[in-house]
């Protein structure tokens, strides 16, 4: 039972790491429910500060995932409306059926917002989508170094209780 739930554990770590790519996976909650798995074999069994400290960070991976990008309008000189059209495109992004929605979403929205609190100023409504798009890659490689981290976890997890589970 074990060796099932060791398995289980790496494809959702790897499914997680996959996830901090992919708009429609969740990764870093995923990637967590890995760690969760791991903990449940006899081997290692329950690390109830590993699992905790883990929790906060993937909840607050989760929460900077929608923050970042309206922080990165802001700080691209975007307005209020930027950063509303940042997070409603967002939204919308996460419901398009089309594929890369959630990069497009936040680009449109914080343009569009822009562009209706100033119709003329073309150029700093490109800049403020622009800090919406940097605000998108900044989070997605937090979510890849909190997933990675989780991998390096699991590998030390099962390094270090190497006798006990081989």
């Amino acid at each position: 039972m074990d060796y099932i739930l060791l398995c289980l554990a790496l494809l959702l770590i790897l499914i997680g790491i996959a996830g901090s790519f992919l708009p429609v996976l969740p990764g870093p909650p995923i990637a967590w429910v890995g760690l969760l798995l791991m903990s449940f074999t006899a081997a290692i069994g329950l690390d109830y500060w590993m699992l905790g400290i883990t929790l906060f960070f993937t909840l607050l991976i989760s929460v900077l995932d929608y923050v970042i990008p309206a922080k990165g309008t802001r700080k691209f000189g975007g307005s209020s409306y930027g950063v509303w059209g940042t997070n409603i495109g967002l939204v919308v992004g996460l419901v398009a059926p089309i594929p890369l929605g959630v990069i497009i979403g936040p680009f449109v929205g914080a343009l569009v917002g822009e562009l209706i609190y100033n119709s003329t100023d073309h150029k700093r409504a490109i800049k403020a989508a622009t800090g919406s798009f940097v605000g998108f890659l900044t989070a997605t490689f937090l979510k890849f170094l909190v997933t990675i981290i989780f991998l390096g976890i699991f590998i030390g997890k099962i390094w270090e209780h190497r006798t006990a589970i081989f």
